[in-house]
C-alpha cells in the first residue's frame, strides 16, 4: 500500500514538473515501503540524500521556470521551498546524529506537505501557465 497515491488533480499542466512529482512520491513511497518492511535502517541515509537531492533539483527548476515566467507568486513559493528544505535538513541531521529515528511521522510530514504543495502552491503556477 502506498503512502501517497498520484492523481490527476495533481498535474500542474507543467509536464516536466508533473513528472518530477510524480519521482518524489515515488521517493517518499519507497520509504514508507521500506519502513512497513523493515528494511528502512538499511537504505535510509541513501533514501534521505536521494529526496533532498531531488527536492533540491526539483525546486531550482520550478524556481527557474517561475522567475522566467515572471510568475507573480514566485518569491513566496520560494520562501515554501525554503523552509520545507530547512525542516528536511534539520530532520536529516537529527537522524545522521543519531538524536531522532525516521519514522512514520516523519514521512506523514513530508507526505502532507508536498500534497499540500502540489495541489496550492504549485496549482497557481499551473493556472498561470493555462492562462499564459
Amino acid at each position: 500500500m502506498a503512502l501517497l497515491e498520484w492523481k490527476d488533480e495533481y498535474k500542474t499542466g507543467v509536464k516536466e514538473f508533473d513528472e518530477h512529482h510524480r519521482h518524489l512520491i515515488y521517493l517518499l513511497n519507497k520509504a514508507y515501503d521500506d519502513l512497513q518492511n523493515g528494511s528502512l535502517a538499511d537504505t535510509l541515509d541513501t533514501l534521505l540524500d536521494e529526496m533532498i537531492d531531488y527536492a533540491i533539483y526539483h525546486f531550482r527548476a520550478e524556481e527557474s521556470w517561475m522567475e522566467e515566467h515572471q510568475f507573480p507568486l514566485h518569491e513566496k513559493h520560494r520562501q515554501e521551498h525554503a523552509r520545507f528544505m530547512s525542516r528536511v535538513s534539520d530532520l536529516h541531521t537529527d537522524f545522521l546524529c543519531g538524536e531522532k529515528k525516521i519514522n512514520l511521522e516523519v514521512l506523514a510530514f513530508m507526505k502532507n506537505w508536498v500534497e499540500q504543495h502540489i495541489l496550492i502552491s504549485d496549482a497557481e503556477y499551473g493556472r498561470f501557465h493555462s492562462q499564459s
